[in-house]
């Protein structure tokens, strides 16, 4: 592709952008939100078609513009985020289904069924074809777009950001495919704000901002503060930063606690003013001692003291009364009511704080709450009554921190809160942490990124199979430390 722009009305959201795929590659493709990533993969997959003057060459062969059937005959396959299967089919179905698209003819079954098998043989898929996609874990359904893809011939694969919601174990297994599939000659576009990923996966990585390519770069001579910048024109901080436990009170503290099945004999202190990082795998107990914590997932024994008193958390408005607040991990389904307005989901937790005398809040009252909450977290936000939906990831992050930050928690747990969020909202949200702590907020965040717990933590907890194997400073341990930690 040379000298690709697109413009939609007087925004440039692609200005003459040159990008070079190859045959056995594993190609990144980073940028914020708002950078041109997905309008360069619609333009690549014939969604969208470039202004008139830029060059697009398939295999020698020149195109003004490429359009979704062209583009799958050409051997270009998108495995978008959500994946885009029909969960109510089976998995040969969805595997084969385009070559059973157009025309009225009878399916045949039979090689439905072959088509599947064979493209699941290459990629070592074990379950039954006859599965309901519906009944298989993200991972699975992650398989079955790639066969999916590969059952259509594909020669150059785009998956935007395929590791979103995998454990690290799946992640490990998608690069080891994404491996055998450049192996076998097929060019990958990895799309995704992972830096760590994309630096152990690619071979280039080419770097768009503000809709311009900034260049391509050969992984091995970059590493993630430069590409930082690179996507941003900041500088971050990536220092540790030191934190005086022994002035501060203890807040929060956990004597025994377990829950059979989820975690067991779990000690932990946290203290006013301090980011305690808690990681481990996905399935290591982390979200469920969280749950625990706001009231949702009871403990089966052991006790949970604040400010030094024994609780029983029997509910999460219970948990909310005494001062502990949860932002989830998955915030479109449990952060935020998506179809309804910023305002009403930053005003959900203090209702009963804004109503008047007879039970009933002002429209003043209500606008001037959100008001106060936009700025102090500097919500892009351009009419609070649209719904919350139609924000970018990092805003309705920031919502959902708005709306428990308004109601002064003493505790605030933080359950992966950068998931789904570019580098510069990450860095709004890093911030945003660091003021809380700063009120003498205590927070627990919870992630399975080594580096956002280890720069942006006081002290690191590490979890394994339900249990606390690791408790130590941030300024006492490392990256490599800890991911030996975690995966020992």
């Amino acid at each position: 592709m040379s000298g690709i722009s697109k413009r939609f009305g007087g925004v440039h959201a692609l200005r003459k952008v040159d990008l070079t795929l190859q045959a056995s590659e594993v190609h990144c493709l980073v940028g914020e939100n708002g950078s041109g990533k997905s309008t360069l993969i619609k333009i690549i997959s014939g969604v969208q078609a470039p202004e008139p003057g830029g060059r697009i060459a398939i295999a020698g062969q020149d195109y003004p513009h490429l359009n979704p059937v062209r583009s799958t005959h050409c051997g270009i396959q998108v495995i978008y985020q959500d994946l885009s299967l029909f969960p109510n089919l089976t998995v040969a179905e969805n595997i084969a289904i385009g070559q059973h698209l157009g025309g009225l003819r009878k399916v045949n079954w039979a090689a439905m069924r072959v088509i599947a098998l064979n493209a699941m043989a290459k990629v070592g898929a074990e379950f039954d074809p006859d599965t309901k996609v519906a009944e298989l874990p993200i991972a699975g359904r992650q398989l079955v777009a790639i066969c999916r893809a590969l059952a259509a011939d594909a020669k150059l694969i785009i998956m935007d950001e395929p590791t979103a919601s995998l454990t690290r174990h799946e992640v490990d297994a998608l690069i080891a495919l994404v491996s055998e599939l450049k192996r076998a000659g097929m060019c990958i576009v990895f799309v995704s704000h992972r830096l760590d990923e994309v630096l152990e996966i690619a071979e280039r990585v080419t770097v768009l901002r503000d809709g311009v390519k900034v260049g391509t770069f050969a992984a091995d001579t970059i590493d993630s503060r430069k590409l930082s910048h690179l996507m941003t024109g900041h500088a971050f901080d990536y220092d540790i930063h030191p934190y005086h436990l022994s002035a501060a009170p203890v807040v929060l503290e956990l004597q025994g606690l377990g829950r059979d099945g989820d975690y067991e004999d779990v000690d932990l202190t946290l203290r006013s003013g301090e980011i305690l990082g808690l990681t481990g795998l996905l399935g290591s107990g982390r979200t469920e001692l969280a749950l625990s914590l706001f009231g949702m997932n009871p403990p089966d024994r052991g006790v949970i003291l604040l400010d030094g008193q024994p609780v029983s958390l029997a509910s999460n408005a219970e948990a909310m009364r005494k001062g502990i607040a949860y932002v989830p991990e998955d915030r479109l389904t449990l952060g935020l009511i998506l179809d309804q307005s910023i305002t009403s989901n930053i005003t959900l937790t203090v209702l009963a704080r804004l109503a008047g005398r007879l039970g009933l809040i002002t429209a003043g009252t209500r606008k001037d709450h959100v008001a106060q909450w936009v700025s102090r977290l500097g919500i892009k936000v351009s009419d609070p009554e649209n719904p919350v939906k139609t924000l970018s990831g990092g805003n309705q992050q920031r919502v959902v921190l708005a709306k428990w930050m308004a109601t002064n928690p003493r505790v605030l747990i933080l359950d992966s809160p950068t998931v789904g969020v570019d580098i510069s909202a990450k860095d709004g949200i890093y911030d945003i942490i660091r003021r809380l702590a700063d009120a003498g907020v205590a927070v627990l965040l919870i992630s399975d990124e080594i580096p956002e717990v280890l720069y942006h933590s006081h002290r690191v907890l590490v979890m394994r199979h339900g249990r606390l194997t690791l408790d130590v400073p941030s300024s006492h341990t490392s990256e490599p430390a800890l991911r030996q930690a975690v995966n020992a």
